[in-house]
């Protein structure tokens, strides 16, 4: 069985130092990897960044993260990735990383991903300059990570897990003005998940959401954005070949602050 702890939406800042790490700190005990599903700033400075990696510099785990719209505000975006991967995180921006836990080869393809809607309700690659540019962006962004997890998946990963910012599916979006959905993720993402294959799929951005949602060829998807889960981190279970099957999604993690 593999553990896989995953927040989003953190939001950091220089006021924010020690607030996560003791819950952190406790994850040699309950995870083998640790998701972060973007936002990790307030507004993407390298300040901001420095107080996220001592937040999670030196876990038991290895941590694997992409970043959100918050963490591109300044744009610096660079600067946050130069940052975080000092401390040792792995920042995916549509690549894909294969790491050994608990003895199992995990594959975790990540990109932030974008917006544009979801089937029969969203934006489309015509028209404008602008309007094409808006849906082509997130076109490649659900590309990328199509191609990283067929990556790791030619390369003997015995479990996948997509990591997005933004939602690949509506059912997580339940809670948050119908309105606003097209700008909350895009449809683009669950298809590139669905044709390459995945176990899991976490993603944040949507901090009204729910947490339980489900693509149309059936990957789990989560959103862990830390107002849903109402924790430092939850905690997803994925049997290994020969596990007995997964314990119901638990919270686990004390509350920050």
């Amino acid at each position: 069985m593999i553990r896989v702890a995953a927040v989003g939406d953190i939001h950091l800042g220089p006021d924010s130092a020690g607030l996560l790490r003791p819950a952190f700190d406790t994850l040699g005990t309950c995870a083998d990897v640790l998701l972060l599903a973007g936002d990790l700033t307030r507004h993407g400075t390298p300040e901001e960044a420095r107080v996220v990696a001592a937040e999670v510099a030196g876990l038991p785990v290895p941590v694997v993260a992409v970043l959100g719209n918050h963490d591109y505000q300044s744009d610096r975006e660079e600067d946050v990735t130069r940052e975080l991967r000092a401390a040792g995180v792995h920042v995916l921006d549509g690549e894909g990383i294969a790491l050994d836990l608990a003895g199992t080869r995990v594959g975790i393809a990540g990109t932030k991903g974008f917006c544009g809607g979801f089937a029969g309700r969203s934006g489309s690659e015509f028209g404008e300059p602008e309007m094409k540019a808006f849906i082509r962006h997130s076109r490649r962004c659900a590309e990328a990570l199509g191609r990283a997890l067929g990556e790791l998946g030619g390369a003997g990963c015995a479990l996948r897990i997509a990591l997005t910012h933004f939602a690949p599916v509506p059912d997580t979006l339940a809670g948050e003005p119908r309105e606003i959905y097209p700008f909350l993720g895009s449809y683009l993402l669950a298809e590139a998940m669905d044709e390459q294959g995945a176990d899991l799929a976490v993603h944040g951005h949507a901090h009204l959401g729910t947490e339980h949602g489900m693509t149309a060829g059936g990957i789990r998807v989560r959103n862990v954005a830390m107002p849903v889960i109402d924790r430092a981190f939850a905690v997803y279970h994925l049997p290994v070949d020969g596990d007995v099957p997964p314990v119901p999604d638990g919270h686990m993690g004390s509350r920050p602050g």
